[in-house]
């Protein structure tokens, strides 16, 4: 049984949300401070066993004497799983999963966008014309073949989207477990099975995965290589999962029918970077709407790792060493 003496938060949540956080970690010290107190997070880190974060963790944290469980209340822990962080045993979980609803509907905006060549019609529209040549070709995404890659929280929320659109779903994930209802065809690392034959096979396919010395460049020139001339890629997770420079070539040469893009190597995407002209691309600023109750979502999953915390379980969303990132 792992006993919470005192926490350290720095997250931004409003009063009531706070008081929330605050019961859940009930019989502890309970200190909150700003993410840019530097002299109080320091003094607070001499006597925090836990601490719930608003961003990644650094060194303070990986050196903090008596820390042992640190919660980083976003997903995408890339930046936080660092190889100190194993070798001094701190546990670190994060907040994956409260968002995914609307990263699936972002997927699927990009999805209906791209397929339907939506940009032609504006264009169409702002010039006041009707149509523009060859929209007789579109079609629509039923009856089409989408290849989940990362079939984690936003993969499963969007093969449910998927499904209800009349699509087959095609997924991969590292780790074997039971297929959701949602997918036709599961590929799983873990078993050897490759990722070729769902590019091979796919009209989208959607990048959903963690970032981390294995997933980097995930989707290369090879990669591309591999997929039909008629397919799109989308890329929600992180820039570097996907080779830029390989994925304009691809799309310069039509080798790829578009891409939509949330997520860059370097962010903010700097003015003068060739993606933005990219031929049939879409570009959003790594920017989701969010769920109207994030928040709450966030405190739930704290909630749920601090009683298994205690319990001495295995916690939501946990880092674990082949999570390491060392190439950003």
């Amino acid at each position: 049984m792992n006993e919470i003496q005192t926490v350290l938060s720095t997250v931004g949540f409003k009063a009531e949300q706070l008081q929330r956080l605050r019961d859940v970690f009930a019989e502890a010290r309970f200190i909150q401070l700003r993410p840019n107190d530097a002299a109080g997070i320091a003094e607070a880190l001499r006597l925090a066993d836990v601490a719930i974060l608003a961003s990644d963790l650094d060194e303070r944290y990986w050196n903090a004497p008596r820390l042992r469980w640190i919660h980083c209340d976003h997903a995408g822990l890339n930046n936080s799983a660092r190889p100190e962080v194993f070798e001094r045993g701190l546990l670190v979980s994060g907040s994956a999963g409260r968002s995914a609803p609307a990263l699936a509907d972002h997927a699927l905006f990009f999805m209906l966008a791209l397929t339907f060549q939506y940009p032609s019609f504006l264009d169409a529209q702002r010039a006041h014309l009707w149509g523009f040549p060859g929209q007789e070709k579109l079609r629509g995404l039923y009856g089409q073949t989408v290849g989940i890659i990362g079939m984690g929280n936003i993969g499963r929320e969007l093969a449910l989207r998927a499904k209800a659109c009349g699509m087959r779903v095609h997924g991969y994930r590292r780790r074997a477990a039971d297929c959701p209802e949602a997918v036709d065809r599961m590929y799983c690392a873990e078993r050897g099975e490759q990722l070729d034959s769902l590019l091979r096979e796919c009209d989208f396919a959607i990048v959903a995965v963690p970032l981390s010395d294995a997933t980097h460049h995930l989707i290369g020139a090879r990669e591309l290589a591999l997929m039909k001339p008629t397919a799109f890629l989308i890329n929600l997770a992180r820039g570097a999962i996907v080779d830029e420079a390989a994925l304009l070539c691809a799309l310069r040469e039509a080798r790829l029918a578009g891409a939509g893009l949330d997520t860059f190597s370097q962010e903010p995407l700097p003015p003068s970077h060739p993606l933005w002209d990219a031929p049939r691309t879409l570009i959003t600023p790594h920017c989701t709407p969010p769920v109207y109750d994030r928040t709450e979502r966030s405190i739930a999953i704290i909630a749920e790792n601090a009683r298994r915390y205690r319990a001495g379980e295995r916690l939501l969303n946990e880092l674990t060493p082949a999570d390491v990132y060392t190439r950003g």
